[in-house]
């Protein structure tokens, strides 16, 4: 076996801990990038009538700005949430109305409007919020709309089990709140 000299050991070892350092600063800004959002991700599950629901966002928050027809235009398709796609996922078939939605995983999206918004589920998931295909649409669903008395600074997207059986897929946010009912079919 040959010795190497140490000025060439000394060489590879530079070239190893370069790399090393290369590869750290990267993960590092990779990471970072990832853990600094202006919108918190969340990830929440619900339990309804044995089915399990599961819905991850983004969730900005107001921060001083008019939200409904003002950062939010009506007449427009917007989906509710930050960075990617708004995902919904259900292990059971969900009936909105005569409407069957299939287990799986949907983006959800609205259509809003001053007087009237639509929920729309859509099946095309793993994209940015801003990308909509209309053409991937499972159901359209009016939504119902309640004024609320305390202003709600970050929006909120939730399951709402309801006692007589089913529940409230629900969007708080400034002082709206928007849902539509569901049950889990059998």
């Amino acid at each position: 076996m040959m010795v190497k000299s140490l000025e060439e050991r000394m060489k590879r070892l530079k070239m190893l801990a370069g790399g090393v350092a290369c590869l750290g600063l990267g993960s590092a800004v990779a990471l970072g990038a990832q853990e600094f959002r202006i919108s918190p991700h969340e990830t929440v599950e619900y339990r309804v009538d044995g089915a399990t629901l599961t819905v991850s966002y983004g969730r900005p928050s107001m921060r001083g700005r008019l939200i409904f027809g003002g950062l939010i235009s009506y007449g427009r398709i917007w989906m509710p949430g930050a960075d990617e796609a708004t995902i919904v996922t259900t292990d059971a078939a969900l009936l909105f109305g005569d409407v069957r939605v299939p287990a799986g995983s949907y983006s959800l999206y609205t259509l809003t409007g001053e007087t009237r918004w639509t929920f729309i589920i859509n099946a095309q998931v793993g994209q940015q919020h801003t990308e909509y295909h209309s053409d991937r649409d499972v159901a359209r669903l009016d939504a119902r709309i309640e004024p609320l008395a305390e202003q709600v600074e970050q929006l909120t997207i939730s399951v709402v089990p309801v006692e007589a059986g089913g529940g409230r897929l629900q969007l708080d946010w400034e002082k709206t709140r928007f849902w539509v009912p569901f049950t889990v079919a059998r």
